[in-house]
């Protein structure tokens, strides 16, 4: 069955995971710890994160877990901000993080318009802090849809808004790919029943996303192929 739409993870999928969120993490450490190494230790424990290595690791919470998950995780270990407030700050600050493109995604995205695809992007980072970012690489205007944790449709593993995605553009599940870099894009996939492309520009290895995926590429650059075949 031919695909007809894609949708697409954003952290560590259309952005290189690592290279966008190491140093970021290390700066929100630092800043919400406010000069305090223990408590600096204990965040970074949380959040999955070695601050002798400067990267995060492969078990953090921040790969797949929606902000409002983080930010829970984060006050139980700071005092001078609630859950709340974190989480409002999370998607503030994650909004204007430095990106790493995946592959140049003005070109790829068009590439994908002028086969008559349709996309869309479904993270379980805030709606705001998502727009912000494709905006920002100049990409917002190729999707038809895109959505965070907060966007009223549910996070992932949870296979609501990859539905409110077919939904919202008209195509069928089994017509639809879910694009992901993470075990819950490739189980939320799974669940809504639609096609599911692994990709490696996360965390995860390979070992870790095949059993999940009809296919697991170096890059979402390696899609068009796919397609072709």
């Amino acid at each position: 069955m031919p695909v007809d739409a894609l949708l697409f993870d954003k952290d560590g999928t259309l952005f290189e995971f690592a290279a966008t969120w190491n140093s970021w993490t290390e700066t929100l450490i630092r800043d919400l710890a406010q000069g305090q190494d223990d408590v600096a230790q204990k965040l970074a424990s949380v959040l999955g994160y070695d601050l002798n290595a400067g990267a995060l690791r492969p078990d953090s919470i921040a790969i797949a877990c929606a902000n409002a998950e983080i930010a829970a995780a984060i006050a139980s270990v700071i005092d001078h901000m609630d859950a709340s407030e974190i989480e409002d700050h999370l998607g503030v600050s994650a909004a204007s993080a430095d990106l790493a493109e995946a592959v140049p995604l003005v070109a790829f995205l068009d590439d994908l318009l002028a086969r008559g695809k349709v996309l869309g992007v479904m993270t379980n980072d805030a709606e705001y802090s998502a727009r912000s970012q494709l905006e920002r690489s100049g990409v917002l205007g190729h999707f038809e849809f895109v959505a965070g944790y907060d966007s009223g449709h549910g996070a992932k593993p949870d296979p609501d808004p990859l539905l409110a995605f077919c939904k919202a553009v008209g195509v069928e599940p089994g017509r639809t790919a879910m694009v992901g870099d993470s075990r819950h894009d490739l189980e939320a996939g799974s669940a809504a029943g639609m096609r599911r492309i692994g990709v490696l520009t996360g965390l995860a290895l390979q070992d870790d996303l095949a059993p999940l995926a009809d296919v697991v590429l170096p890059d979402i650059g390696h899609i068009p192929a796919w397609l072709d075949t």
